[in-house]
């Protein structure tokens, strides 16, 4: 079978390799359908947590696909049923599985396609455990955005910032496939939204996309104009995941009181931070990492209640290196697919 395989720095190659065996006990074997790409992704081509890796790797975070083949006891899934499914091996024993909270497993085996081998294969076994049922209405190229791209988002919004109906909230980079899909969860909830972008033909898809204020953060300062429009009051949550050259201009966009939730250091990963501005404007800061099962669930009910991800463009498998380097040089207004 094909998959696309990592070698080393920048080094991906579409091979041939052997297909899995039959699924263990527990298991169901998928046949992908549809890969959505991520910064993981970019990262991962780049080169970081090679060190951790064994060489050649499967590529790939993020997935939708159907089951063509069910292990010993699996009663979840049915043979031809589509899924998505989770991008990390947790252990589902300790606290934080049991108690539905994936992303804090305390013996997690490493993230697919970063750590481990990922989603980029025709088929390949998983357990049952962590695989999604995904509605009918829902397509493959959707719910291949479930995991990462909504997943991410729900997590961020709603367990961590507690977004609330009718609250003001700055999405940096809204034309990225977590500021669309931020924008979207967040106007339908009644918020009024800000979002930064990074051109003007961005700015106008992101106010047809349902945002209140687009600032161009190539002309203009997001801080100065979010602290204008808001006369001054800021916002109640601040959407971060660009990193070091938004940081502390993201703290100033916040009120009194006010969250900032962050997944993401793009730009750099290290930042300052004005220890005095923190406590005396009680500021709530966030670290969201992934999501738990739940989160996709979530996600995966959303689209099928007619909230579907942006889509900015779609690759065959072998042009998997053009979706990156469309990811990478910031060409994207929503999510990138690789279809199988």
């Amino acid at each position: 079978m094909r998959a696309l395989m990592l070698h080393g720095d920048r080094d991906l190659r579409l091979e041939e390799i052997e297909p899995p065996p039959p699924p263990a006990a527990g298991e169901v074997q998928v046949r992908i359908r549809a890969l959505g790409l991520n910064f993981l992704d970019v990262w991962g081509f780049r080169g970081m947590a090679f060190a951790k890796r064994k060489m050649p790797q499967a590529a790939g975070v993020e997935a939708a696909g159907e089951v063509v083949a069910l292990g010993e006891g699996v009663s979840r899934f049915r043979l031809g049923q589509k899924v998505t499914m989770y991008g990390a091996d947790t252990c589902g024993h300790c606290k934080a599985c049991r108690e539905g909270r994936d992303n804090l497993c305390e013996n997690v085996a490493g993230i697919m396609g970063f750590h481990i081998d990922g989603f980029g294969r025709e088929v390949l076994n998983r357990s049952e455990r962590l695989c999604v049922s995904v509605p009918d209405s829902v397509s493959f190229e959707h719910a291949a955005c479930a995991p990462i791209g909504f997943g991410t988002v729900q997590h961020m919004l709603f367990d961590n910032a507690k977004l609330e109906p009718g609250e003001s909230i700055l999405v940096h980079a809204g034309g990225s496939g977590i500021g669309t899909a931020a924008i979207k969860m967040a106007k339908a909830i009644g918020c009024t939204v800000y979002t930064t972008v990074g051109d003007d033909a961005k700015a106008a898809r992101a106010l047809e996309l349902g945002a209140d204020h687009v600032i161009n953060y190539k002309t203009e300062r997001f801080e100065g104009e979010v602290r204008r429009l808001t006369k001054r009051k800021g916002v109640d949550v601040v959407f971060e995941h660009v990193g070091a050259d938004t940081w502390n201009g993201s703290l100033l966009c916040l009120k009194r009181g006010g969250r900032l939730v962050t997944c993401g250091a793009t730009s750099g990963a290290t930042a300052t931070i004005n220890l005095m501005q923190l406590f005396q404007q009680q500021y709530r800061i966030f670290g969201s990492f992934g999501c738990a099962m739940a989160n996709i669930s979530a996600s995966l009910d959303k689209m099928a209640a007619g909230m579907t991800p942006v889509i900015d463009s779609v690759f065959d498998l072998a042009e998997f290196e053009k979706g990156l380097a469309r990811l990478e040089g910031r060409q994207v207004f929503g999510k990138v697919i690789i279809r199988l």
